[in-house]
């Protein structure tokens, strides 16, 4: 994608540079290759440095309420000083590496309605730097993650929505600063139970830590509480167990155990607790079943979440700002 702001900041004439991805897909802890293809302007120009990094937006909490705001959470180099000739020609081969804790932002290929993240390309000429336009990346499941998300569709749990959010889980140690939710509604069989579920991954090269947050209904004589599982999952039991059985016996301890029992269960067969690990709930959207998060997906391009051209107008503010 040619920079639309690199004329600005660098002056009529100058370079265009742009960044082209082999695969849009990818997922966590794998990687991203591509080009970086430089054509030289008017000018011959000293490069001092190309980065690429990946940026994505997140819900923060504040005193004041509630904000988004969008930031890079990892960087790599593409290249240190280098000369760009005038009319010049030049391709630059990347590897971009994907952190473990990558949040999800499609699944079966197809955009999750409320999480976008892009590619930026950043071009620093005499002491100029210029963060061009973003090139979307659709992070797609691990096959645990990918198991679990069948799992709550074939429960019959609605897809609700999915967003970052700034801040720490307590107890779960956290390399990126913030978490994804994955919200859904209440499948039929808990609905007397449950309001929504909030499910949380934190991935790590061996395992992936599911975080199961309950907005239970109240009684007559109780108000809703708040209850919420850690499991510990091995990347290699992705094929091994029925994950459909698994995590309804997952949801069933959460309906079950109204009282606390004390904090987090053991790895794998983790308890419910009471507390509030996440942040606040957040609630929107609407669909069901994993067919709900595709045709949301789908229909997140009227909001404005898919597509190249929108993704730069998701981001539009972040440029300005910067």
């Amino acid at each position: 994608m040619v920079f639309k702001r690199m004329l600005g900041a660098l002056g009529v004439g100058g370079p265009s540079v742009d960044t082209v991805l082999s695969d849009p897909n990818a997922q966590p802890g794998g990687s991203a290759s591509g080009q970086v293809n430089l054509t030289g302007g008017n000018h011959d120009v000293e490069i001092e440095h190309i980065t690429l990094s990946l940026v994505t937006r997140m819900e923060i909490e504040g005193g004041d309420g509630e904000g988004a705001a969008t930031g890079e959470f990892h960087r790599t180099t593409v290249s240190g000083p280098l000369r760009l000739t005038a009319g010049q020609q030049l391709s630059l081969p990347f590897q971009l590496a994907m952190p473990w804790e990558t949040p999800i932002t499609a699944v079966y290929g197809q955009p999750l309605r409320g999480m976008v993240m892009g590619v930026r390309t950043e071009v620093a000429i005499a002491r100029a730097v210029d963060k061009g336009d973003l090139d979307p990346i659709h992070v797609n499941p691990l096959p645990a993650q990918q198991r679990i998300l069948d799992a709550f569709a074939q429960l019959g749990f609605g897809f609700k929505s999915a967003d970052l959010e700034y801040g720490q889980i307590a107890g779960v140690p956290q390399s990126l600063p913030f978490y994804q939710e994955i919200e859904y509604f209440p499948a039929p069989q808990y609905a007397h139970a449950i309001n929504e579920v909030e499910l949380t991954f934190v991935t790590t090269p061996h395992t992936v830590e599911v975080i199961l947050e309950f907005d239970k209904r109240g009684g007559m004589f109780t108000g809703s509480q708040d209850s919420f599982g850690r499991y510990t999952v091995d990347h290699a039991a992705a094929d091994t167990l029925d994950w459909t059985q698994q995590v309804d016996a997952w949801i069933r301890q959460a309906v079950e155990h109204r009282q606390n029992l004390g904090g987090y269960g053991a790895p794998g067969y983790g308890q419910p607790g009471h507390g509030h690990p996440h942040g606040g709930h957040h609630p929107g959207g609407h669909g069901s079943g994993m067919g709900g998060v595709l045709m949301g997906a789908a229909g997140g391009l009227a909001a404005g979440y898919v597509a190249g051209e929108v993704i730069d107008e998701v981001f539009e503010d972040d440029g300005a700002e910067e």
